[in-house]
Order: structure tokens, then sequence, then C-alpha cells
């Protein structure tokens, strides 16, 4: 069986990363075709071109879209406490770095606390 080979909406991911933004773009759902059309921020710009160079990098841009470039970095991005590493799949493309970082901890509920209830003046208080 052979392996599966990633495309993304026909393109692999060689093909992908040749593509100028124009071309990308129209690859793109509309919201995110929207924002490359507009095109980028300063901030924006010059995350890539860190990228470029470096591979762990922080940022708090948690909208930028996640770019074929981008794919097998590591990059730190900020959940309001502090920063997630993430290595970016190949299947994030078209994603937005937000989206793969949760800004959340799952609840872990444990005994009820004095007080809670009236059968709670039964547990010991140690």
């Amino acid at each position: 069986m052979a392996k599966k080979v990633f495309t993304y909406k026909g393109k692999t991911l060689e093909e992908l990363q040749k593509l100028s933004m124009k071309e990308l773009a129209a690859l793109m759902p509309s919201r995110q075709r929207r924002k490359i059309t507009r095109g980028f921020s300063d901030e924006e710009k010059a995350f890539v071109e860190k990228l470029k160079k470096k591979n762990n990098v922080k940022t708090q841009l948690r909208d930028m879209l996640v770019l074929p470039g981008m794919v097998g970095k590591t990059i730190r991005v900020h959940t309001g406490k502090t920063y997630e590493a993430i290595t970016i799949p190949q299947e994030a493309i078209g994603y937005y770095l937000g989206e793969l970082v949760l800004t959340r901890k799952r609840v872990a509920h444990t005994s009820p606390g004095v007080g809670a209830t009236k059968s709670s003046s039964n547990v010991s208080v140690k």
C-alpha cells in the first residue's frame, strides 16, 4: 500500500511553495483569500522573514495565516499567558495560528469544598 501524498486543493506541498501569493490566494477559502489580497501588516511581514531565517520563533500574531513556507517549522504562539510551541503540519495550511493553540485549560473537577452542600458538613476539614 503506497503512502498517501498530501495535497491541498489538488496541489502538492512543493507546488504550493512555488506559487505566488496571488495564486495561493485563489486556492484559499474566502476569509483567508481576503486577508492575503488586502496584504499582510508590517508585523506579519517581519514574522515571515524572521521565520525564513530561524526555526523557533515566538509570536503573538494569532491571526497570522499558516502559509506553505511555514510547514515543518516550530512556532511558539502566545495563549494569553504562555507561549505554546507547535510544529506546523502540512494539514494546517490555510488555518490561523490561533486555531492551533488552545487558550483555555481543560476543567478538572475535584471534591466539593466546605459549605458547598449540606452533606459537606460530614466531610472532614483536614
